[in-house]
């Protein structure tokens, strides 16, 4: 016995049960397909109700001030989070548990006064952080440990006195191009770790605006970087100020004015080299290099030390290569370089009395050998020109130039009687005005006219090939013009 039910109940049970448990977009919120924007919504904590399907998440402008554990789990697809100008003053434990794929994390213009290690765990897949314009006075050292993808952070516009270099190295951070610290309270910097920073990183470090002491150290640096061309220096030449002996008063713009600094070239040693002399070659594979070591020391008592891009550090004790040879005066010669020498090579000489210490660099560029591609070059003109030479030969040098050359003797063609009336049609000057279409018409080769004329005037010169050529050359015969009848002179 089959049931009566009518299906209206049943789907209207069902329709309930899917709406319910559909996820609705806030009502104060705007919600795209990937993308909910709850900015200027006037939001004093996070909506209860979420998309999980969001990738780009926009609470900026608003009042949030705390962000709980666990804040984004229901949004495991999240890359971009914006909480720019909020009220945050913390971040609290685990908030980011679930929300491991961000990419892009704005924080800026909040009211941040520590950044505490436990911020940013798990976010192994974050490229942006925005930080800038809060009043962070403090970057606890873990902080960034863990953010292998970071690529920019900004950091300025705060109150930090201090920051921890130490915790990035190429390991650590291989795609960190850029790191603001720019407008901030920086006094003394532990310059040892600024110069240990990756070579991206220090290429990208912004430091202007800073409250820094007037030192030898600190301008030995930043006269490295200016050498180098770096832009976070060429862009803010006239922010880049220091203190003389601290005094607040006293402030100098030290890339535009370097005279307090003289003194840096002597006296104790300091943390960069005081002199670098830059320069640059190309080789060829397999030939002797000799890379000087001439720096503006002039004592004769130095020690040199060499760095490599493929050997490291070379010394006179450290050497252990028959291919290299470090000489007393400082120049290193490399036997027979390799395309994996290309680099740059940094000398950095110490003069132990007077505790000076200076440094020379030269960027190796070494290229293959250049005879393959000359040779193979020279062989295809060379092809070329014999190719012309045969087209031209062909052209000029064609058979039957001389008119004593034989011909095959044409097929002879039988004729019956002398009957004037076709003779003139042979020789009539209309005739063959007549016929010499059809010849081009028939053409194929380009020579087929001039060969057919040629040997028509071999024909001629042989008398014994047609009878009636001779009769009509014996006989003293001209030929008029065609009328159908001929004459005799």
């Amino acid at each position: 016995m089959t049931s009566g039910l009518y299906p209206g109940p049943v789907l209207l049970l069902l329709c309930l049960l899917l709406h319910g448990s559909e996820e609705t977009c806030p009502s104060m919120c705007l919600c795209t397909s990937d993308t909910v924007s709850c900015s200027s919504s006037g939001l004093t904590k996070l909506p209860q109700s979420l998309p999980s399907s969001s990738i780009t998440l926009d609470l900026s402008y608003n009042h949030l001030s705390w962000l709980g554990p666990g804040s984004f789990n229901r949004m495991p697809r999240l890359e971009n989070l914006r909480m720019a100008h909020n009220q945050l003053s913390a971040v609290g434990q685990a908030v980011f548990h679930n929300a491991t794929g961000l990419r892009h994390l704005d924080l800026s213009s909040n009211k941040l006064r520590v950044v505490e290690q436990h911020y940013f765990q798990g976010l192994w897949r974050l490229e942006e952080l925005l930080l800038f314009n809060n009043k962070i006075a403090q970057v606890e050292s873990g902080t960034l440990n863990g953010l292998s993808s970071l690529k920019k952070a900004y950091f300025s516009l705060n109150q930090i006195t201090d920051f921890p270099f130490f915790s990035i190295r190429d390991h650590s951070h291989p795609f960190l191009t850029m790191l603001d610290l720019s407008s901030n309270r920086m006094t003394t910097l532990p310059w040892e770790d600024v110069k240990a920073l990756p070579g991206l990183v220090q290429k990208g470090l912004f430091l202007h605006n800073n409250s820094l002491v007037c030192e030898c150290s600190m301008y030995s640096v930043f006269w490295h970087w200016e050498m180098r061309g770096y832009d976070s220096l060429k862009d803010f030449m006239d922010e880049h100020t220091c203190l003389i002996y601290g005094d607040s008063r006293a402030s100098i713009r030290f890339l535009r004015h370097n005279r307090f600094f003289q003194n840096c070239t002597v006296g104790k040693t300091v943390t960069l080299p005081v002199t670098v002399l830059l320069s640059s070659i190309v080789v060829s594979e397999g030939e002797r290099v000799r890379l000087d070591c001439q720096t503006s020391l002039g004592s004769t008592d130095l020690s040199f030390t060499w760095l490599s891009p493929s050997k490291g550090y070379i010394t006179q004790t450290s050497i252990n290569d028959n291919l290299i040879n470090l000489f007393p005066n400082g120049t290193l010669e490399i036997s027979a370089v390799k395309v994996n020498d290309s680099g740059l090579y940094v000398c950095t000489a110490v003069d132990i009395k007077q505790t000076l210490n200076a440094t020379r660099e030269v960027n190796v560029t070494v290229v293959r050998p250049t005879a393959e591609s000359f040779n193979t070059g020279y062989t295809t003109l060379l092809g070329c020109a014999v190719t012309m030479i045969l087209i031209l030969m062909y052209l000029y040098l064609t058979p039957c130039r001389c008119g004593c050359c034989k011909q095959p003797r044409p097929p002879a063609i039988p004729i019956a009687t002398y009957d004037p009336s076709s003779f003139s049609s042979i020789f009539s000057p209309s005739a063959s005005h007549r016929e010499r279409p059809k010849i081009q018409s028939n053409k194929h080769v380009a020579f087929m006219e001039p060969v057919m004329e040629e040997q028509n005037g071999c024909l001629k010169a042989d008398t014994d090939q047609s009878s009636l050529q001779w009769e009509w050359e014996t006989s003293g015969r001209t030929k008029t013009p065609y009328s159908g009848t001929s004459s005799e002179t």
